[in-house]
């Protein structure tokens, strides 16, 4: 598949420029215009990483929450008896006011009017819904269980948002102490430290060593504070072109799992993802084999994600689940022994779900954990530093003032 940038007109006359990725220019036109589009120019994207990644995190174009709405709401409507394409306008005036998850919707209802199941229109949806979630559907349809099946995936898509959010929400009071204490510094070496140099070099007695360090750093930092705005710029693109190559991003994953309370958060959240997406997928009635390999792009950290693929051929080669992930030496114990135990006893959708509520809560504590250490010794760090500074002018002026402590 090539990833294609274009500009067409809707149904309606607007003029639309998206990109979307096609087997080639043709399939592309063919797509656009069963969307009920008028192609008006079509080209390659460009291969330039940085471009391919802004485009990457551009393509996801509905939040998690208006996946969850979605999903929650059209299972509502199909337990009610609603059609299929009644639910889908129905779920249209529900949602006139998200322009996006509206347009989704219509295109989808278009391709559904014109045959194609449900999980063919959402797929034509690029990069919106996981092939996880697809394949949900389309087993749900093949088993003639769509509601259900809904059910399920909201449930799923709940429980994980709610993880990622636990998580996001656990790091906003370390990062605004972090970020506001920065600025304090800053504004202490920019603003405040020059009003006493120039009464220092008034006096013309010879600073302290740690004071003429502060004056220093405060002078320079007047003159060059760019070049600290830069560095923070350059740093953050540095990082995002090493998440763009597979090598590079599977190194820092590493190192990130051999972290002392990180890697413990990253391991707990990954194992919680992994079992629920596992015993999801395997209670709706896809095989071991193939929700592995689908499990494997649902992993955000490689290693753990070239752990689930060489379970997936260990599979093939006749050994069981349980016993390919403990051999990849990534796993934490608990989880794989209660896999095998699921296994064993022909329980094993149970046994991983119930994983998966496991190392959620492990996850709670161990960012619990982190913030009780993490709080105190930022606070701690950052009111050193600040101490350090009074402490420098304060014996600059008392030297100034021939003043002896």
């Amino acid at each position: 598949m090539t990833l294609f940038t274009y500009k067409a007109v809707t149904r309606e006359g607007e003029v639309v420029e998206d990109h979307k990725e096609a087997a080639d220019e043709k399939a592309l036109i063919q797509a656009l215009q069963l969307d009920g589009m008028m192609p008006i120019k079509v080209s390659q994207a460009s291969s330039n990483p940085l471009y391919l990644l802004r485009m990457g995190k551009e393509a996801n174009k509905l939040p998690q929450k208006d996946i969850l709405l979605f999903t929650s709401e059209l299972a509502t409507l199909l337990g009610a008896g609603l059609p299929l394409d009644k639910s889908l306008l129905v779920l249209m005036d529900l949602t006139e006011g998200n322009d996006k998850l509206y347009k989704m919707i219509n295109q989808v209802l278009d391709r559904v009017k014109g045959g194609s199941t449900l999980a063919d229109a959402l797929e034509a949806q690029t990069n919106i819904f996981s092939k996880f979630y697809l394949n949900m559907i389309r087993a749900g349809e093949l088993g003639g269980s769509l509601e259900d099946v809904l059910d399920r995936l909201a449930e799923y898509l709940d429980r994980s948002k709610e993880l990622k959010d636990t998580v996001g929400t656990a790091l906003i009071y370390p990062a605004i102490l972090l970020v506001m204490s920065a600025a304090s510094i800053f504004m202490m070496l920019v603003f405040v430290v020059p009003q006493f140099s120039e009464m220092f070099e008034s006096a013309g007695k010879e600073l302290p060593l740690s004071t003429q360090f502060v004056v220093g750093l405060a002078e320079w930092l007047q003159k060059y504070w760019w070049a600290v705005i830069s560095t923070i710029l350059f740093l953050i693109a540095f990082f995002n072109y090493q998440m763009i190559d597979p090598v590079r991003k599977r190194r820092w994953d590493n190192r990130v799992l051999q972290l002392p309370l990180a890697g413990e958060i990253v391991l707990n959240m990954e194992t919680a993802n992994i079992a629920r997406t596992m015993g999801t997928l395997l209670g709706n009635g896809v095989s071991i084999l193939t929700a592995l390999t689908i499990v494997q792009e649902t992993v955000g950290n490689l290693v753990l994600a070239d752990a689930v693929g060489e379970a997936a051929v260990k599979l093939k080669q006749g050994q069981n689940m349980s016993t390919a992930l403990v051999e990849s030496g990534r796993f934490p114990k608990l989880a794989m022994q209660m896999i095998k135990m699921g296994e064993e006893t022909g329980r094993l959708e149970e046994m991983l779900l119930r994983v998966a509520n496991i190392y959620d809560k492990q996850l709670r504590v161990a960012i619990q954990r982190m913030l009780a250490l993490l709080e105190p010794a930022i606070i701690v760090f950052l009111g050193l530093i600040i101490a350090g500074i009074i402490v420098s002018i304060l014996m600059a002026i008392l030297s100034v003032n021939d003043l002896a402590f």
